[in-house]
């Protein structure tokens, strides 16, 4: 019999450095920075739904666009951004949005397309294009004016004829950097001139800080019917293990990720789902207060990598914060992370893993904030022990 082979396009997905960098914190009893799931439940009147619905009989297979009441409380919260959808025809309830992302991608895209994706990108999106059979082109944010911007230029040389979707994560995993409404302008632009689908990552929505703003793509002109707009509750209400995310888009687009998603997991979290809907339409002052928190754990954790040595960039939104390691006198974060378990006890990600270009983005760690304070204060003590 001919020995099983992963295909070639799926290859470099064999694992991930999550799977390895968390084995190695256990191991070495580390403090674990490096994967962005907080240590605190959400709110108490979203896990009471969950229970309830859970003893309540909502075991059985939820319908397969989502349980209509989880439908119509999404379909309500878009219109907090002035845009309405129908629930019944433009919503669809998926495992987490990382499946949302990959159905998306398998849909809407075929052999010989290209999806331009922003670098540094959330690991999943390399993985799903190739899944789709795509190409991906990357296009690299470039550090300008104290923050992560999209290159403009960069992004306007990337389209070909062959681009079918431009992938947008915006507050952005893993940099931080939260897009401008003139950033977004040219994006949506550019998807007009060029009759592009936009794909876009939301799920740190709620998750904004200082002054800076969520704007969704689909709010911008000639948008609305060419956007796949992807959230979940999982970062939102601190529940990522339900994995309930969901897409908002034309039927059409709709139509089409279901029928990819339908052979994916088909449904899922049939008890979690009138929980989220709950959340949706009572927990929100709730999640302000987690973003205000978090706000204050940002700059709690930025002050304490500042005092150990790195030189820290700001960040926007989202769990995550980047540091440069050389001001340490490391030149190779990635060399630094594999060592920073066994050698102070701390696990962080290096920014050049989410990369096609490692070697420009090799010298910054991520670190995740979503954390109590008190291990976050036990992570600044261990990293002084590097000067």
């Amino acid at each position: 019999m001919r020995e099983p082979v992963l295909v070639p396009r799926l290859q470099p997905f064999t694992s991930t450095i999550f799977t390895e960098m968390t084995a190695l914190a256990v191991r070495h009893e580390a403090v674990n920075l490096g994967q962005g799931f907080p240590d605190t439940d959400g709110p108490a009147g979203m896990l009471d739904a969950a229970k309830n619905a859970l003893f309540g009989g909502a075991n059985q297979y939820p319908p397969g666009p989502g349980r209509p009441e989880l439908r119509a409380a999404i379909a309500r919260h878009r219109r907090r951004y002035g845009i309405e959808y129908d629930a019944d025809t433009e919503i669809l309830v998926t495992a987490g949005a990382t499946e949302a992302i990959t159905a998306s991608l398998i849909a809407l895209t075929q052999a010989g397309d290209e999806v331009i994706v922003i670098e540094p990108y959330y690991d999943s999106y390399a993985a799903a294009v190739a899944m789709a059979g795509a190409e991906r082109r990357v296009v690299g944010l470039v550090e300008r004016d104290g923050r992560f911007a999209l290159d403009i230029e960069g992004l306007r040389a990337a389209v070909t004829g062959r681009t079918r979707a431009i992938l947008i994560n915006s507050p952005h995993n893993p940099t931080g950097t939260v897009f401008t409404r003139a950033e977004l302008e040219v994006v949506a632009a550019l998807c007009v001139e060029h009759d592009l689908i936009a794909i876009t990552d939301e799920v740190y929505e709620h998750l904004v800080f200082d002054d800076a703003e969520h704007l969704p793509l689909a709010t911008f002109p000639g948008m609305r019917d060419r956007t796949v707009s992807i959230s979940s509750a999982g970062k939102t209400f601190n529940c990522t293990g339900w994995k309930i995310g969901w897409v908002c888009a034309s039927p059409d687009l709709v139509a089409a990720v279901k029928a990819a998603k339908q052979f994916i997991t088909f449904v899922s979290g049939g008890p979690l789902q009138p929980a989220v809907a709950h959340a949706l339409d009572h927990e929100v002052p709730w999640a302000e207060e987690l973003r205000t928190s978090l706000q204050a754990k940002r700059d709690r954790l930025a002050a304490g990598l500042a005092e150990a040595g790195f030189a820290v960039r700001p960040t926007a939104g989202t769990y995550f914060i980047c540091a440069d390691v050389r001001p340490l006198g490391f030149e190779d974060a990635g060399e630094l992370a594999w060592q920073l378990p066994e050698r102070v006890g701390v696990a962080a990600v290096p920014v050049k893993v989410f990369t096609d270009h490692p070697e420009e983005w090799k010298h910054l760690l991520r670190f995740a904030f979503c954390k109590r304070n008190e291990v976050i204060d036990e992570a600044v003590t261990r990293l002084r022990k590097l000067q």
